[in-house]
């Protein structure tokens, strides 16, 4: 059996971790195959969007272990320098962390230590109430090594991530909604239908702009105010400039057909192409 579930329903990729039976712990082959499924995604002209979830009660356990504590203990102290360009889980560092189009982590259960760092690699977080997040690999003599403090610090401010990174404890679905982790808590019951909502709200907007929107987020970080708005006019108008949908799809909203409308003017939330 597959240790990754990869499907594509018409333009979305549904990409499943697949061992419940060890809390879909990420082994080396859990590893490769889900590096695999994001490069399909990414090359794939007909997919939008990525829907990144976990099999059974839980997201993930993170890093297996058994598997990935010997390497570590093995390779000595360069392993750091060679794994730069190779994210664990691919789309946490090198080229798949790149990718334009939107990745959604729908999150029930534990989400823990390197489920934390595929969580934060992803653009938009919704979870159930039964969620629960936590590093708890310092426990174990390690921290993130992926990604993990550095986009819970962009995300989430110090004070947060100090407080998971040095204690170890795990924080509720509810706190985690509270520190900006996470973008929406629905109930448990709720969490495939407010997934599939999630995703039909991004389908609807066009696809040139949100994956512009998405690079310009990720280029403004970290450089100063100047040049943030700088690299989002260029980006911005540039867009807006040589994108052929602004036309009819303003056109849409003058004549308030576009999908999604609310207030007296109300429309149906549709898929958009």
């Amino acid at each position: 059996m597959s240790k990754v579930v990869y499907e594509k329903r018409d333009s979305v990729a549904w990409i499943t971790m697949n061992r419940p039976e060890v809390k879909n712990a990420v082994d080396v082959e859990m590893h490769e195959q889900l590096s695999a499924a994001f490069e399909d995604f990414r090359d794939d002209p007909q997919l939008r969007v990525a829907v990144l979830t976990g099999a059974g009660d839980t997201f993930t356990a993170g890093a297996d272990l058994r598997t990935h504590a010997p390497e570590w203990q093995t390779v000595g102290p360069m392993v750091g320098r060679e794994r730069l360009e190779d994210g664990l889980s691919g789309i946490t560092r090198g080229p798949l962390a790149r990718i334009t189009k939107p990745i959604v982590a729908s999150i029930d259960g534990w989400c823990l230590g390197h489920g934390i760092e595929l969580a934060m690699a992803c653009d938009l977080r919704i979870a159930s109430d039964r969620a629960q997040f936590g590093t708890f690999e310092v426990r174990r003599g390690m921290h993130s090594a992926d990604g993990g403090i550095v986009r819970l610090v962009n995300t989430c401010g110090v004070g947060f991530t100090m407080e998971l990174v040095l204690t170890g404890e795990p924080v509720t679905a509810d706190r985690a909604f509270a520190a900006n982790m996470v973008n929406r808590v629905v109930s448990h019951e709720q969490l495939a239908d407010a997934t599939e909502l999630l995703v039909q709200q991004i389908l609807r907007c066009d696809q040139a702009a949100i994956e512009s929107a998405k690079e310009t987020v990720h280029e403004i970080i970290g450089r100063p105010l100047h040049d943030q708005l700088r690299v989002e006019a260029m980006w911005g108008y540039a867009l807006c400039g040589g994108n052929i949908t602004v036309e009819s799809r303003s056109q849409q909203f003058f004549d308030k057909t576009d999908a999604g409308r609310a207030g007296e003017t109300a429309t149906p939330l549709t898929g958009g192409r």
